[in-house]
């Protein structure tokens, strides 16, 4: 078994404890629905970085990176759906409301935050750059599944902690005001990183 992920931890540390979609999505789950939020989104999140894991151990991301018009439409789709994401954070923050972690307000499903992170182009090409570069030299699909592991692993961890601080100190503050900053501040960042991979 020539899979390296002592080396794989290095790497990876840099895009998992980065702000990105999913460090936004979290965040924003954890302030309006509470840990359940939290676990929605993690849960997503997870699920879309198997997906990558899968696709790429199968061959499928190769073909698309391969292809530029493939690539293009994953890319378009990827951008118009962080777009549409980042409104719906922008207005939530806009008619925010003093905290309650009440049942009723769904911001972050399961199928958003999966979507988030599956249609995002620059996850997909890290594992096809990064990840494959720990997998071994036969790239097997349980090497990549067991890297997606530690990358879910870490990813949780960091997002968990940052989510109970926040969530710890919504209690002390002026909730709503904190929520209108982090939905329209999160909602602005996911707007400018779908605008990022327009340009990249």
């Amino acid at each position: 078994m020539d899979i390296n992920i002592a080396g794989f931890i290095p790497a990876l540390l840099p895009v998992a404890l980065s702000p990105g979609a999913s460090f936004t999505l979290a965040m924003n789950s954890a302030l309006s629905q509470g840990r359940k939020g939290l676990w929605v989104t993690l849960t997503g999140t997870a699920l879309g970085i198997y997906t990558h894991a899968l696709l790429i151990g199968l061959g499928v991301s190769s073909l698309l990176a391969a292809s530029p018009a493939l690539f293009g439409l994953l890319k378009i789709a990827g951008t118009l759906y962080l777009l549409w994401l980042g409104a719906q954070l922008i207005r939530s923050g806009l008619s925010a409301r003093a905290l309650t972690f009440s049942k009723g307000e769904k911001v972050i499903t399961l199928k958003a935050a999966w979507l988030a992170n599956v249609l995002n182009p620059k996850a997909m090409l890290f594992y096809l750059t990064v990840v494959s570069q720990f997998a071994g030299h036969h790239g097997e699909v349980s090497h990549y599944l067991l890297l997606a592991s530690v990358h879910v692993a870490v990813m949780a961890v960091w997002l968990i902690a940052l989510s109970l601080m926040l969530i710890t100190s919504a209690r002390k503050i002026n909730t709503q005001a904190l929520k209108r900053i982090i939905n329209t501040g999160g909602g602005t960042l996911l707007i400018l990183f779908a605008l990022l991979n327009v340009f990249h």
